[in-house]
């Protein structure tokens, strides 16, 4: 009973984020709340259970580098790097999508994706206004690059900082395991993006219009950006050093974030009030809902149904899981889809399967797999709307026919460096 009721309510949870009937934080909350009075009342789980399934080391590492960021945001940096790539294309639509594309990338990788393209998209419109380009089809390709460079690094895709967490991952874990195979994938990715997309990036005038754009305009606080820069590379050095130095990557963000705020001294309620809070409270009411589904033996049975799956070779394990969380997390949000499985990989490694490179198929299967639908991650979202307010939209259907072959390209070369990896690397 107990476990039917947490499988009740968590399924319903999962139900309502999908459909976005309600905002996601007020189902998450709600969804938690409900575990937490059904786990009190049949007596499977308790406050005190409940608070040591948040992870805390995934909310503050979240949180200093959302600080970091909101302190940046205003010194105009990220729009001086796009309009600097605008400029310097020439206005050529091929370089221009590749300058776009590789800077979108970089960014994702040590920036949230949300927080990525919420900050280049708008400057997109800008470029693409200028130079007479349709403004679409470079949103598309930013958000999906942003979604495959986000898979490279501990900090550049919440999933990976989940994982990192769960499974004592550093940041130079993901360097030397992912980045190799996510620069092959993300080549792949934009080859095709740009063959997919090139008909549609088509005008005259480019050449013009490109010298109207005037980067050191967009960089408002040019002093304030070089300080920030600077604590961004000690914090990068340290994220190297993690292992030597002892240091927890949660510690690190927030000492970043504490040097940030002293260096620059900005105003700090509108520095917290652009940090995006609903993102944490959404990971926390998560943490909350599947430590009721751990409490009840929910999990426990889930691990030993796949307990079967132990006996496949690491490598076909880990092929598996790239496919399926991908394909879940093309219609599921990829947060709450790791959350669920990262307790049920840690189950299977307590039975004796040795599930070291399986944490790098969840992390290739939960960022890859986002591309193939609107819903399938916030950055997609964030796009569309931003293209729908330029009176330029972007149907379900138009992003499933660009986002499926991305998703499949991807996957198949994430799967094929695993497969190498895993069996002559790791």
């Amino acid at each position: 009973m107990d476990q039917a009721v947490a499988i009740a309510i968590f399924a319903v949870s999962l139900g309502l984020i999908f459909t976005e009937w309600l905002h996601r934080v007020v189902v998450a909350i709600a969804g938690a709340i409900a575990m937490l009075v059904a786990g009190l009342l049949m007596g499977f789980y308790a406050e005190q259970q409940a608070l040591e399934s948040v992870d805390f080391t995934t909310i503050l590492l979240l949180l200093g580098m959302m600080i970091v960021v909101s302190i940046f945001e205003p010194t105009g940096f990220f729009e001086y790097l796009a309009l600097q790539a605008g400029r310097l294309s020439g206005g050529r639509p091929f370089l221009l999508f590749i300058l776009l594309g590789a800077v979108t990338t970089v960014l994702s990788m040590f920036l949230d994706n949300v927080t990525t393209v919420v900050v280049i998209a708008p400057v997109t419109l800008v470029i693409a206004r200028v130079l007479s380009l349709p403004a679409a089809p470079l949103l598309m390709a930013e958000a999906m690059l942003s979604n495959v460079g986000g898979v490279a690094t501990l900090v550049g895709d919440p999933p990976n900082i989940l994982i990192g967490s769960a499974a004592h991952l550093t940041f130079v874990d993901f360097l030397s395991h992912a980045l190799p195979v996510i620069i092959v994938a993300w080549l792949a990715a934009t080859l095709l993006l740009w063959v997919s997309l090139r008909g549609r990036l088509r005008s005259d005038g480019q050449q013009e219009g490109a010298q109207e754009l005037h980067p050191r305009d967009a960089l408002r606080q040019p002093r304030q950006a070089v300080m920030l820069l600077l604590v961004l590379a000690l914090a990068g050095l340290l994220f190297l050093l993690q292992d030597t130095l002892d240091l927890d990557p949660a510690v690190i963000a927030l000492g970043a974030a504490g040097l940030a705020l002293l260096l620059v001294r900005p105003d700090v309620d509108a520095t917290l009030a652009r940090v995006e809070w609903s993102v944490l409270i959404f990971f926390s009411a998560l943490f909350v809902m599947v430590g009721g589904l751990e409490a009840s033996g929910v999990l426990d049975q889930v691990a030993e149904v796949l307990a079967g799956l132990g006996s496949l070779d690491p490598v076909v394990l880990g092929v598996v899981i790239i496919w399926s969380v991908a394909a879940l997390s093309a219609v599921v949000d990829n947060v709450p889809i790791t959350i669920v499985v990262i307790p049920v990989i840690a189950g299977l490694g307590a039975s004796g399967v040795d599930i070291g490179p399986v944490w790098w198929a969840l992390a290739f299967g939960a960022g890859l797999g986002g591309n193939a639908t609107v819903i399938g991650a916030t950055a997609n979202i964030v796009v569309v709307t931003q293209a729908e307010r330029a009176g330029q939209a972007i149907s379900s259907r138009q992003w499933f026919r660009l986002g499926i072959p991305v998703t499949i390209l991807t996957c198949a070369i994430a799967s094929a460096g695993y497969v190498i990896a895993a069996s002559f690397l790791w």
